[in-house]
């Protein structure tokens, strides 16, 4: 039996989703928690992995076992043994040939600026911060270019392990919700740390540090090296991937 999960975290005290042998990640409690209730050894696949510090809206993962128990069973026996900071949102049996991963059509992430002279108290898990003023309307018009099938190599970590560089960019928004300026961004899929070196740049259009065209000669250049630093973590959500609505899952992940 094939089963789905959404799960939302809050990553500040992970070293990323996937599981690792020296530090605590997202997937291993989450394997661990599953396993329990299962009383088998129990293996997940998300839809897209992400990085220490970054946080999980509605990440999506799937898992085959033999054992026998409701959707209900899953999501509260998983919770029950899950650290406070990570939940199963819901359960879904799916067919057999549905992958988390690779049935995906997109994935869709949200970065979080918050702009004003004093640092965070409350939301400093949640944000990151950025005391100079910041032109949102610069920053999205910068964006724009990013939009479409391009090379993105400039964005991408030095670390990245992807085949290529060439990635979707289907929707980029920056705007301005009061003392924050968010950025909304959804592609076929991402490069590592590709977010948050795209952020790391547009920040220094919002400053007036560069021009608006800047972005486009980034684009153009494919040189890591020249542009702008990776951001910070904190600021970083997965919202979730995006399936075809004939899978069935809950609407915040269907076209």
């Amino acid at each position: 039996m094939r089963i789905a999960l959404g799960i939302e975290y809050d990553g500040t005290d992970f070293f990323g989703w996937q599981r690792l042998s020296h530090s605590a990640s997202v997937q291993a409690s989450l394997e661990r928690a599953l396993s329990f209730v299962a009383a088998e050894a129990i293996e997940v696949t998300c839809a897209g992995r992400t990085d220490a510090g970054v946080h999980g809206r509605c990440q999506v993962v799937h898992f085959d076992t033999g054992a026998q128990r409701d959707l209900r069973g899953w999501v509260l026996g998983a919770c029950s043994n899950l650290p406070s900071s990570v939940a199963v949102l819901w359960a879904k049996v799916m067919p057999d040939d549905f992958h988390a991963r690779f049935s995906a059509r997109s994935r869709r992430y949200r970065y979080t600026l918050l702009n004003r002279t004093i640092r965070p108290a409350l939301d400093a898990r949640y944000v990151a911060w950025e005391r100079v003023p910041l032109d949102a309307e610069r920053m999205h018009a910068a964006a724009q270019v990013l939009i479409g099938e391009h090379d993105f190599s400039a964005f991408r970590a030095v670390s990245c392990q992807a085949a290529h560089a060439r990635r979707e960019v289907k929707y980029l928004r920056v705007h301005r919700e009061g003392e924050q300026v968010v950025v909304d961004i959804e592609a076929n899929a991402f490069l590592h740390h590709m977010v948050r070196n795209i952020v790391g740049s547009l920040l220094l259009v919002g400053r007036g540090e560069q021009p608006v065209a800047w972005i486009a000669d980034l684009l153009a250049g494919r040189n890591r090296e020249v542009a702008g630093p990776t951001a910070a973590a904190s600021g970083l959500t997965f919202i979730g991937p995006r399936y075809e609505k004939h899978w069935g899952l809950p609407e915040e992940v269907s076209e």
